[in-house]
């Protein structure tokens, strides 16, 4: 048997039931799920807070399965996450597949949105943080997430100034464009959430900076062999092309 879980696979209600199962057999102390602010309704205020409306996705069902089964559930929910092991490097690769090629970066609207960009290892260890705490967390639900955040426009500046390339920035209005899924990495608007409930009750702290991480995350990025690695642009093609 087990005393605690961590799911990080469950995306509805189909793909929990049989580990939830399991973990109330075993009376775990705590069943800590990753879910997502993917469900924080579009226009939101920012920063988002746990209050905030939520859709009707997957995920927050998950939750009240938790919820609804006597669990001592916490929930978890991520944002953006970049890492050395990470299965999703889009994020932080679209600026870097730009501006080491000298291309233009097409930000959307005035590219002044801010974002949480987190680091893999500070949401493990918030997830950690229940080890301990699990009459505090049971029944929570926790934003994931850096308070450290930036803009799609200072993203591009570190980058460029860690890749040593001049900046190229094109601002553009995505309701003029019927542009491919996957056209920019993040949202439109500004799309960030506030981790102060899980610094005040679990004592969890940021220990990764996007800012200084970038060193790195380039040689990661040459390590991989995406440099000078031929690609297509559609989406930059459509925004940029309208404009000669």
């Amino acid at each position: 048997t087990f005393t605690h879980v961590f799911d990080n696979f469950a995306k509805n209600v189909d793909t929990v039931s049989a580990v939830a199962g399991l973990a109330k057999h075993w009376g775990v102390k705590n069943f800590a799920y990753v879910s997502s602010a993917g469900m924080y309704q579009p226009d939101s205020p920012q920063p988002m807070t746990e209050l905030n409306a939520n859709k009707e996705t997957g995920q927050r069902a998950v939750e009240q399965h938790l919820e609804s089964q006597g669990l001592p559930y916490t929930a978890f929910r991520p944002q953006y996450i970049y890492g050395p092991t990470t299965n999703k490097r889009d994020y932080l690769d679209w600026f870097f597949d730009r501006i080491t090629r000298d291309r233009v970066c097409p930000l959307p609207n005035d590219g002044k949105q801010l974002a949480s960009v987190s680091h893999a290892a500070d949401v493990a260890g918030m997830l950690s943080a229940v080890v301990g705490n699990e009459q505090i967390a049971a029944g929570k639900i926790y934003n994931c997430g850096t308070d450290k955040c930036y803009s799609y426009e200072q993203i591009c500046q570190m980058v460029a100034q860690v890749c040593g390339k001049q900046l190229y920035i094109a601002n553009y209005n995505p309701k003029d464009y019927d542009l491919p899924k996957g056209a920019f990495p993040f949202r439109n608007t500004d799309f960030y959430v506030s981790p102060a409930k899980v610094k005040a009750e679990l004592g969890w702290f940021p220990a990764y900076d996007l800012a200084t991480d970038l060193g790195w995350y380039y040689e990661s990025y040459q390590a991989a062999g995406k440099m000078g690695k031929p690609m297509t642009f559609e989406a930059d093609d459509i925004i940029l092309g309208s404009r000669v």
